[in-house]
């Protein structure tokens, strides 16, 4: 993502993202294309061969391979679609796709009750700052979550967005320098108001003097408050315990030195999130991640949650029932589909640009945003590698007089500004948008899915319903345990 200067009378710059790569193997084609047309030229030269009739006789299967290598289903090759099937349909064989927690049997202690791979998540207990940390023993991170509070951005005039935007910018810039961090998640979901919020601001900030202003203004929030809808915001910090096993094991080894190390990690981070304006920070507690897990399984009850001591306890705070389809996911009294950002912007745009997105109406959505930081010289090299890449189809080309055009002609563009600004000193993030959408019923879902869709639209994003895929999708959208898919 690069950013140039703006008009002269709005000082906002705009940013303009890297296109989606689409390169193939050779010349476009993917691996599976060039698999299932190796498999047809093969088939089709031997039956040559072997006579004319065999032709005949093999033309099912090179054809079925031709098929596969240039039908277009849904904005994909074929192909592209059996490795997605045959998983679903071994998910299938091995009733993985429906999940019931067991009320009475016990589970390991200190395990979170969630489907899946996540099942095997621990969690761990700072003592130090009272912080709950997610141990997940697949990827070998451990994981911390912070609520963060923040102006409406909108609103704020162009210097002041900028100002913010830079810190931001910073903020990530450190992370791409932190070879211990594996990733940063930033989650904003909607969350229906139950009016607390507003009954209390109105208690500390309001003048009750039994007028009729006061009495008017007391009705309008007694009858605004619960159809009323708040933001919240997370930002999940996963360290890669991996990379940072040498600070861990000076630091005393374990579940204890990573939370150490961590530590350091929250308190950079804190330190970059107040510089952005992005406080106050709250490290959640087990009641709150608690909370936050349990509402998005059971929609119904988040508000319930809140106010109440039921579902606090984190052993217990996952779905009691989960079924998957092909399309969307069922978990306890709610429905939900996954979208997946494909597209990023292809013009430039401003950084309010997901404003349709984050600040549609009605409809109860979770926006969850995966930032991979890549170490320089990891992407340095990857950079020399696609340079190469293009250099030498460009040249294959035009032995066979194939026409270059203009989408491998701004992929190339994109790769020289990636190699400019690395050489420069900036960072590379590798960005995965993921949207969550929730309903109490499938018709509900499905008005939701094209609203947000459409949003998508005037953001300038283009989105593609995960399927075969939901429930892992899920996890990685609507929670924030920095998972990806």
């Amino acid at each position: 993502m690069t950013s140039e200067q703006g008009d002269a009378g709005f000082e906002v710059s705009a940013v303009t993202f890297s296109r989606l790569v689409r390169r193939g193997l050779l010349l476009g084609l993917s691996v599976g294309q060039v698999s299932a047309l190796s498999v047809a030229v093969v088939v089709f030269v031997t039956s040559l061969y072997l006579g004319g009739r065999v032709v005949w006789w093999t033309s099912p299967i090179w054809t079925a391979a031709l098929a596969l290598c240039w039908l277009p289903i849904n904005g994909r090759k074929a192909v592209e679609w059996i490795p997605v099937t045959v998983h679903w349909g071994w998910r299938i064989v091995m009733r993985q796709t429906v999940y019931r927690r067991r009320i009475v049997a016990p589970r390991p202690a200190g395990t979170l009750a969630l489907p899946g791979d996540a099942a095997a998540m621990r969690q761990y207990l700072d003592p130090e700052t009272g912080t709950v940390m997610v141990h997940d023993p697949h990827l070998q991170r451990l994981i911390a979550i912070a609520e963060i509070t923040h102006r409406s951005f909108v609103l704020l005039d162009a210097s002041e967005q900028q100002r913010r935007v830079d810190g931001w910018g910073r903020l990530l810039a450190g992370a791409c320098r932190s070879p211990r961090i594996a990733r940063l998640q930033v989650l904003e979901r909607t969350l229906p108001d139950s009016g607390s919020g507003l009954a209390r601001w109105w208690a500390e900030h309001g003048t009750d003097d039994g007028s009729w202003v006061a009495r008017t203004y007391a009705e309008l929030i007694a009858r605004a408050g619960p159809a009323a809808e708040r933001h919240v915001t997370t930002i999940s910090l996963a360290l890669d315990m991996k990379a940072a096993g040498r600070t861990i094991r000076t630091a005393g080894g374990g579940l204890r030195g990573a939370a150490a190390v961590l530590r350091q990690q929250m308190h950079s981070l804190t330190t970059a999130l107040q510089a952005a304006d992005l406080a106050p920070v709250t490290w959640l507690g087990p009641g709150e991640l608690a909370v936050m897990l349990r509402g998005a399984y059971d929609p119904q009850v988040a508000t319930t949650l809140e106010r109440a001591a039921t579902g606090a306890e984190l052993a217990t705070a996952g779905p009691v029932a989960v079924t998957e389809t092909w399309y969307q996911l069922r978990s306890d009294s709610g429905y939900h589909a996954v979208l997946w950002i494909c597209e990023w912007p292809r013009s430039q745009v401003y950084p309010g640009f997901l404003a349709p997105v984050l600040l549609s109406s009605g409809v109860r959505r979770t926006f969850s945003l995966l930032c991979d930081p890549v170490r320089a010289d990891v992407a340095a090299r990857d950079i020399r590698r696609k340079k190469t890449e293009y250099i030498s189809d460009t040249a294959q080309r035009a032995k066979i007089g194939q026409i270059e055009d203009a989408q491998q002609t701004a992929e190339y563009r994109d790769v020289l500004q990636q190699e400019a600004e690395l050489t420069a000193g900036h960072g590379v993030l590798r960005y995965t948008g993921l949207l969550a959408i929730s309903a109490t019923t499938t018709d509900e879902l499905d008005a939701a899915v094209a609203e947000i869709e459409q949003a998508a639209i005037q953001a300038s994003c283009e989105t593609r319903r995960l399927v075969g895929q939901q429930a892992q999708a899920f996890i990685a959208a609507a929670l924030p345990l920095c998972r990806g898919i």
